[in-house]
């Protein structure tokens, strides 16, 4: 997987197109992600106990790898991501300026 939790990507499709989110969870096995602020679902759950109210949960649901694209921690552009061996690391690069994404 070339996205890791904790980057800040952007949505290439779907109603949160075009918008910027920082990764909470990925999902390999899956090839999800799931991406703070887009893709909100809502939740209804019921009052347990009477006298008491329902809620309303939001929390993000998860999105297809291939719907979002890396941002560059540098220059900003999405861009893709490349790999680079110095020694016994592996780093990954973004393709638009060669930098090291962190």
């Amino acid at each position: 997987m070339k996205i890791k939790k904790g980057d800040k990507v952007k949505m290439l499709a779907g109603k949160d197109k075009g918008k910027n989110g920082k990764v909470l969870q990925v999902f390999p096995k899956e090839g999800r992600v799931s991406v703070e602020g887009l893709n909100v679902l809502i939740k209804h759950l019921r009052p347990r106990r009477q006298g008491e109210k329902g809620q309303r949960l939001e929390f993000p649901g998860s999105v297809n790898i291939s719907n979002v694209a890396i941002l560059c921690s540098k220059c900003g552009k999405q861009t893709r991501v490349a790999y680079k061996i110095e020694g016994d690391k592996k780093h990954r690069i973004c393709k638009k300026c060669g930098e090291s994404i962190s």
